[in-house]
């Protein structure tokens, strides 16, 4: 991981405690005059502009009911002359729709992607904009903050952002306190703990795991390999066989896949893993029906709401539990800023960007007001109005000296492909460790 990413979470510990109090600077009022329309220190100048934007969330659930929100707020509160149209497209689909849409000269205006390597495809195309630029050109980039910006630019190895984050993320393991208290077990800090904790938790009745395998939402089972991928092999492990440094049928790598396959086979995923859907998935951890589920801190939106039968305060979260800290250690974290959004380069103009940044402005205090959660931007919410689970997140964030990147992160379009369909076959005893890490190498010898 860049030297910049590590030091942009030692800046990440010292941030947390002060966000709150970085609110975001009022609209204009008054009868100040509308500022020229390339003149961004002034009020909004209404430009008329409608706006096309494409995204993998439905317009009223989680990221696509709070985009949808800032663009209302826009409409109604600043520029009645704004207007947009949003279409979901299915995550499985994101990546091939993208780049056909982009082969074609027709990219939305404001589109969801992925970071990392299908990005830096966009990124050399020139097919979407300097976001990193735009945000000095209007004056907003002290609105999305300084880890979030380090974190896209090693994620794209640019030295600018051509995206903006919806979240700022560290992963692990949530769990059920009523089931281990049930089954008489503690949260574990060393991978043979949780193991012991596995069995024991199958031994008293309780499914140990909720994962989604169900079809274009496999990335939480690749998630899992990847955990124990990075603590038994090294942080950089996925970085090195992306590289060429080393492959992905390593005996490390391997062995990781095989500690999830061995897993499955014991029963810890329950029965038909693979038509099991992330929302079902969170729902069985928090309904009592599976007692730990890995996810993002950005689970602690569902955890905020109605949808919680745990309560306030009976959901816990523990890092990825350690094999070797000689190898990976406790402070390292899995860390993300989520699907990102990206901005059509031929479409853009002052009215996207005075868009942009009224969005960048905003997002922060909206994601906190509906959500609790942490986007990546500043916002004023105060730590004493906060939830508890929103605590939890920012001290878990807070913790964090050092990350490492999911599992598809570093690869090419098709090895991502090929990672994400066959953890299905991993899953069900269709493939072993050694097989399915086999596809991943070839799909990599091929690219």
């Amino acid at each position: 991981m860049k030297r910049k990413l590590i030091a942009c979470l030692m800046i990440l510990v010292i941030t947390a405690s002060v966000l709150a109090g970085c609110a975001a600077l009022p609209e204009s009022e008054g009868a100040q005059a509308p500022a020229p329309a390339s003149d961004f220190t002034g009020k909004d100048p209404q430009l008329e502009k409608h706006m096309k934007i494409s995204a993998i969330w439905a317009k009223d659930n989680g990221n696509g009911a709070l985009i949808n929100r800032i663009c209302r707020d826009y409409q109604e509160k600043v520029n009645p002359n704004f207007t947009w149209e949003y279409e979901y497209i299915p995550s499985e689909d994101l990546i091939t729709r993208i780049r056909t849409l982009a082969d074609s000269n027709d990219l939305p205006d404001i589109f969801a992607y992925e970071s990392g390597k299908p990005i830096a495809e966009l990124i050399k195309g020139d097919k979407i904009v300097d976001i990193g630029a735009e945000l000095a050109r209007t004056g907003s980039t002290d609105f999305v903050t300084p880890a979030a910006t380090s974190l896209l630019e090693t994620l794209s190895d640019t030295d600018t952002i051509y995206d903006l984050p919806l979240g700022l993320n560290v992963e692990g393991f949530w769990y059920n306190k009523a089931l281990f208290e049930q089954a008489g077990v503690e949260v574990p800090a060393t991978m043979d703990e949780f193991e012991a904790v596995l069995k024991t938790l199958y031994d008293a009745g309780i499914q140990p795991l909720a994962a989604a395998g169900a079809s274009g939402e496999t990335w939480e089972a690749t998630r899992i390999v990847n955990a124990i991928t990075v603590r038994t092999v090294g942080n950089d492990a996925m970085k090195k066989a992306a590289d060429g440094e080393a492959r992905y049928t390593d005996p490390g790598y391997a062995a990781a896949a095989q500690k999830v396959a061995d897993w499955a086979a014991a029963g810890y995923f329950g029965e038909d893993v693979n038509t099991v859907t992330t929302n079902a998935a969170g729902h069985m951890l928090m309904n009592g029906h599976a007692a730990i589920f890995y996810n993002g801190s950005w689970f602690a939106g569902s955890l905020n709401s109605e949808d919680n039968k745990a309560g306030k305060d009976g959901i816990g979260f523990f890092n990825i539990p350690v094999a070797d800290p000689s190898i990976s250690d406790i402070d390292s974290y899995s860390m993300n800023c989520g699907t990102v959004l990206c901005f059509d380069k031929a479409g853009y103009d002052d009215g996207a960007a005075w868009f942009m940044k009224y969005f960048v402005e905003h997002i922060g205090d909206a994601a906190m007001e509906t959500e609790g959660t942490v986007k990546g931007y500043t916002y004023s919410a105060q730590a004493d109005n906060m939830s508890g689970y929103t605590k939890l997140v920012l001290d878990e964030i807070g913790k964090a000296q050092s990350a490492f990147t999911w599992y598809e992160a570093m690869m090419d379009t098709e090895v991502s492909k090929t990672a994400l369909e066959n953890v299905q076959l991993l899953l069900t005893g269709g493939m072993t460790g050694e097989e399915y890490m086999t596809s991943i190498q070839k799909a990599d010898d091929a690219d």
